[in-house]
């Protein structure tokens, strides 16, 4: 019994780790939050990859819009519209003011779809600004905007952004002067300096009192970006902003980060009805103490200041066999002198110091001190205990007044300035980073199937180019180490259940006495007759004891004396083929011998057809 508890245990044990690698194995897809998944044209997408022809039978169509759209971009073509900046950055050394970065149209390095080209940022460590003009301006009024596109950090990123400026509808907006100052309404992307990964989601808003236009940055998603910059796939952006002031932020279809305007932004849309007053300051007698040293608490006589905390060990012994006059290190015997060594400018060559080999056998070497070891009486500096103060006043805090600067604006969106071109302004320590498929429209449909038809193809062509299931497992253990221990396990429960199942189990002591009883016990003729008359017996007890059932006492009386009768018949005939067994066991021949193994092979059949027979009749 406990054999089979240990075998469930352990049928347990590797159902519980199978399954922590399963649930390890699914984490690694999600992105660390509560992602909501967008739901995905699957239908559009299939079609589109029946048409195409690669390496994997795709033929590539350059996307076309389904619907009404702002702008729309796949870079299929020549840079038609996009204008290249002329300005220089301002505050800047004048040796990299200039935005001369170099902009390229070209397939991806990894994993191509033949045919579809994107937007590169070519040069390291430059400037670089290139803009367009919508289709048509963007008024925020009953429609909500829908800004989506690719980028690939094809060689990684150290330091540098991905991110887009939606310019601001402007008299004076010139794209071949587009630089930093440029104001610009939505600022949406990517973004890295060292460890610090973002995704920037930055609207213009405009105090409608003094009409000035200050940055409101949302709150930072509650989710780990690092793949998306380190995985050198092609990772699709999207901004949903809606007419009710709210916004969510999609990575790759996925939402990362929701909000609102009006309560996820930093410094809030709307400034605080009240701020502290300026001219408040605390009085000089205001106590802040919420608790004070007793003033009447007075010093005990005992107390002793200068008792130190530790003091020399009397009890202490020298151990047996300490070595007072073996030093701890020695020179090390085996050291010779370099042949280089110049005594005039090196000095006195001395041999380098190693550990006494004659300490290692002993308790210490050298001079013995007594150790030390805490002061009972040390009680250190005396101090006044604390009590709760009876002038204690609480925290300071300048008085509130109105705040000449509030106003309220409850719907932000409605007050956005009309967006009229789409720019990037960037700096980069990387290079080769892949633009690709800009669309800004107001439906989600026409978003989702612009992205079936460009973004879904290059994830599908990058998913048939993925690694083995073997090198994403040693992938995973190279960012978590503890998974080789899971790996480990998982290989070897298989070979330890199958020992434990199918190896055979170990006879014990009491089956080898019982099967040692049951050969020794001799099986002759006699025997065998005795067994088969006993077989007899018991068919006659059984059919008299089924006649009998309903007979009163005297009747018992004489089943009993009849009972009695058939002992002592039972005993004589038991008696009489003990002896034809004797007599057969000294001169049988082998014929009977062969008989009286067949029936001993069938088992102890006789000797328990007796056993059961008693049984019945006690």
């Amino acid at each position: 019994m406990t054999r089979m508890h240990s075998q469930w245990d352990w049928l347990c044990l590797s159902l519980l780790i199978i399954s922590s690698v399963t649930a390890e194995i699914e984490d690694g897809g999600v992105l660390g939050a509560d992602v909501e998944v967008e739901d995905f044209d699957e239908e559009s997408q299939q079609a589109d990859v029946d048409k195409e022809e690669s390496s994997l039978g795709v033929v590539y169509q350059t996307p076309k819009p389904t619907g009404d759209v702002y702008f729309a971009e796949p870079f299929d073509g020549e840079l038609t519209g996009w204008v290249l900046s002329k300005a220089k950055k301002e505050d800047t050394d004048d040796t990299i003011a200039k935005y001369d970065g170099r902009w390229e149209v070209e397939e991806l390095k990894e994993n191509t779809v033949p045919g579809d080209k994107g937007l590169v940022l070519k040069s390291a460590a430059k400037h670089h600004a290139i803009s367009a003009m919508l289709t048509k301006a963007f008024i925020f009024d009953k429609k909500p905007l829908i800004v989506q596109y690719e980028v690939n950090f094809q060689g990684g990123i150290d330091c540098g952004g991905a991110y887009i400026k939606l310019l601001s509808s402007t008299d004076d907006l010139d794209l071949e002067f587009f630089f930093d100052k440029t104001p610009y309404t939505i600022m949406f992307g990517p973004d890295k300096c060292g460890e610090d990964y973002k995704l920037h989601f930055i609207i213009r808003h405009r105090n409608p009192k003094t009409g000035e236009y200050d940055e409101k940055h949302a709150k930072r998603p509650d989710v780990d970006l690092k793949k998306f910059y380190l995985d050198k796939k092609t990772h699709l952006y999207t901004l949903v902003l809606k007419p009710d002031d709210t916004f969510e932020m999609l990575i790759d279809q996925s939402v990362i980060s929701k909000g609102s305007l009006l309560e996820d932004m930093v410094p809030p849309v709307n400034p605080p009805k009240e701020i502290d007053d300026p001219t408040d300051k605390k009085p000089d007698d205001w106590d802040e103490r919420p608790k004070i040293p007793d003033p009447n608490a007075v010093k005990p006589d005992d107390w002793d200041e200068d008792e130190p905390s530790k003091i020399e060990d009397l009890d202490a012994v020298k151990p047996e066999g300490w070595l007072d006059y073996e030093p701890q290190y020695v020179p090390d015997p085996s050291a010779k002198k370099p042949k280089d060594w110049d005594e005039e400018m090196d000095g006195e060559w001395e041999a380098p110091q190693v550990p006494n080999p004659k300490c290692a056998t002993a308790p210490g070497c050298g001079l013995w001190v007594r150790p030390m070891k805490n002061n009972p009486k040390y009680k250190g500096k005396w101090k006044a205990p604390m009590i709760p103060n009876p002038n204690y006043q609480g925290i300071w805090s300048p008085r509130k007044i109105p705040n000449p600067d509030y106003f309220e604006d409850p719907h932000p969106f409605e007050m956005m300035t009309p967006i009229s071109a789409i720019g990037l302004e960037l700096w980069s320590m990387t290079s080769d980073i892949y633009f690709d498929n800009f669309i800004i429209c107001s439906e989600k449909e026409v978003a989702d199937r612009w992205a079936a038809d460009g973004w879904g193809l290059k994830k599908l062509v990058a998913s048939a180019n993925e690694p083995g299931m073997f090198s994403q497992l040693v992938t995973a253990a190279e960012d978590h180490p503890w998974l080789w221990v899971l790996y480990i396990l998982t290989l070897a429960l298989p070979v330890g259940l199958g020992v434990l199942f199918c190896w055979p189990a170990k006879k014990t002591d009491e089956d080898f006495d019982l099967k040692k009883t049951v050969i020794s016990m001799p099986v002759t003729k006699g025997g065998v007759k005795q067994g088969r008359e006993e077989l007899e017996d018991d068919e006659i007890d059984l059919e008299e004891e089924k006649e009998n059932e309903d007979i009163g006492e005297d009747g018992k009386m004489k089943d009993e004396s009849k009972y009695g009768e058939d002992d002592d018949e039972e005993n004589e005939v038991a008696g009489r083929s003990q002896e034809e067994g004797d007599e057969t066991n000294k001169s049988g021949s082998e014929d009977e011998m062969t008989a009286a193994d067949e029936i001993a092979g069938s088992g102890d059949g006789p000797l328990k057809s007796v056993r059961k027979r008693r049984v019945q009749k006690d």
